[in-house]
């Protein structure tokens, strides 16, 4: 009868320790909705040789971010196609065709990290694979991470060839490279 009542102590104890790891993980885990209104993400791409700006909004998705965990930190997120806005109307409604955007088909451009890597304080690269009508590419870019009391604001940049993603067609006046900006408020779920 003693030896059972100590196996049952130290099972008890496997017990107790599995539940408080577990308690530790979730309560570390910590995740992230984008604030749409918010945030920006802002383009630019040279239009016979002068410089066109745009923005796309509709930013959703989830980030699950903890700095002393990457390994287990996440980011998928998206932008509505349909809403590309470079302040000329006839032009916005010209890249939702086909051989630009094809918002009837691809509504959203999304992006799903793959590793986050720690580059210097509150700097990280990020690799995943970049989602535009359809074809996915895998993009790496650096980001930083500014803690709030309630949230991140990340922001970062890349250069994409718009041409990966078939976008643009062969248009011989529209540049192949593309900059993106980012600025995202992400506030705890």
């Amino acid at each position: 009868m003693i030896i059972e009542l100590k196996e049952y102590n130290s099972v008890m104890r496997i017990i107790l320790v599995g539940i408080m790891l577990l308690n530790v993980l979730l309560v570390s885990a910590q995740k992230f909705t984008p604030v749409d209104t918010e945030s920006s993400v802002n383009f630019t791409i040279k239009n016979l040789g002068i410089n066109v700006t745009g923005k796309f909004t509709g930013l959703s998705g989830l980030i699950n971010f903890d700095p002393a965990n990457l390994a287990e930190s996440k980011f998928s997120v998206s932008v509505n196609a349909g809403t590309v806005d470079t302040d000329i109307k006839a032009r916005d409604n010209h890249l939702k065709k086909e051989d630009y955007f094809y918002i009837e088909k691809h509504p959203r451009i999304s992006f799903i990290s793959k590793s986050i890597t720690l580059e210097g304080a509150g700097q990280y690269e990020i690799t995943g694979i970049l989602e535009i009508k359809g074809i996915g590419k895998e993009i790496s870019f650096p980001f930083t991470a500014n803690p709030l009391a309630d949230g991140y604001v990340f922001k970062g940049g890349f250069k994409i060839n718009r041409k990966d993603f078939k976008v643009g067609g062969k248009s011989l006046i529209l540049s192949d490279q593309l900059s993106v900006n980012l600025s995202v408020l992400a506030r705890k779920n």
